[in-house]
């Protein structure tokens, strides 16, 4: 089994240069593998100058993001952003990328929010441009979205042949994606969110049989490289909490729940959700060793660095 890695957000809030700095020690002092930087035109930082404060920071933590959003930026642009990463971490990027979900960016800045068939399309291009410009050499790429010509990108990644890709999805083609292209699969459960092109809350995707699901999705489509993923998954019911109420918790965020999306969840439902972590800190822990036996997660983004700091404490590692 791999060990556990865990993700902690890069920065909950706006931070000063002071601040982030500090925050990015205490995770790299806690045990937590990486600090990731969300991709939204919202009151945030930019993700590229983030990463590269923490990086200039910390000596082993590793930087990534959850995710970039490829429609806002073109491959071979980006590529030369994250190589520069790499190169400047000394070999500690991961490079999560998705087609984006949230319609309201879209609307805000007048970029057309195409069908989910033509985001994914445009993903698995981008997906190739970059692997293309971290590449040895010259490459040429003709696509329906992108087409490059004998263009060589630099600088080139110190992890060989590119850094840690992750994709991640609930539905069956982004996980075929990922399985097939990716190094790391994220799970979600496919809940309405600002996506309008999902019709209707997918309740079973966030259950323990929809991630069984997803599971053989991606094991169908790794073939013999599925031993080689490594599978994420993050908390979508609401963030990590460590209480001696679980129960109470959960109740409030399935009310919640089904008044946002309709989706209609028992609490035990709910609880055992691979997206859920909710509960006692030795509850947590056992949790993670469960999922870890039954579907193979090992990486988990638990949200600010805080939220289950003693789960951390207890597997990171192991």
């Amino acid at each position: 089994m791999r060990p556990f890695r865990f993700l902690g957000i890069a920065a909950p809030t706006i931070l000063d240069g002071r601040q982030l700095a500090d925050y990015a020690r205490r995770a790299e002092s806690m045990g937590y593998s990486a600090l990731v930087m969300p991709d939204h035109l919202v009151e945030q930082h930019a993700p590229i100058p983030v990463l590269a404060t923490i990086a200039a920071v910390t000596e082993r933590l590793r930087i990534g993001t959850f995710v970039f959003n490829a429609e806002l930026r073109h491959p071979a642009v980006l590529a030369q952003d994250l190589a520069s990463l790499d190169v400047l971490s000394d070999g500690r990027l991961e490079i999560a990328i998705g087609a984006g979900w949230n319609k309201a960016e879209f609307d805000a800045i007048g970029l057309p929010f195409e069908p989910v068939a033509t985001r994914l399309s445009r993903l698995t291009e981008a997906v190739a441009v970059l692997k293309g410009c971290f590449g040895a050499g010259p490459f040429s790429y003709a696509g329906k979205h992108f087409t490059i010509t004998e263009h060589d990108g630099l600088p080139k990644p110190v992890q060989r042949p590119h850094p840690p890709l992750f994709i991640g999805g609930g539905g069956r083609r982004v996980l075929t994606l990922a399985a097939r292209q990716a190094d790391i699969v994220g799970l979600a459960p496919r809940l309405m969110r600002g996506d309008q092109t999902v019709p209707r809350p997918d309740v079973a995707s966030m259950t323990l049989a929809g991630t069984e699901e997803k599971i053989g999705w991606i094991r169908e489509a790794a073939g013999d490289r599925f031993d080689q993923l490594e599978i994420n998954a993050y908390p979508t019911g609401g963030p990590a909490t460590i209480t001696d109420n679980p129960r109470a918790v959960a109740q409030e965020r399935v009310d919640r729940l089904r008044q946002r999306t309709g989706v209609e969840l028992t609490v035990d439902e709910f609880l055992e959700s691979p997206h859920v972590f909710v509960g006692t800190a030795e509850g947590l822990t056992q949790k993670c060793l469960e999922l870890r036996e039954r579907f193979g997660i090992s990486s988990f983004m638990l949200g600010g660095i805080d939220d289950a700091a003693p789960v951390v404490e207890n597997l990171a590692g192991r």
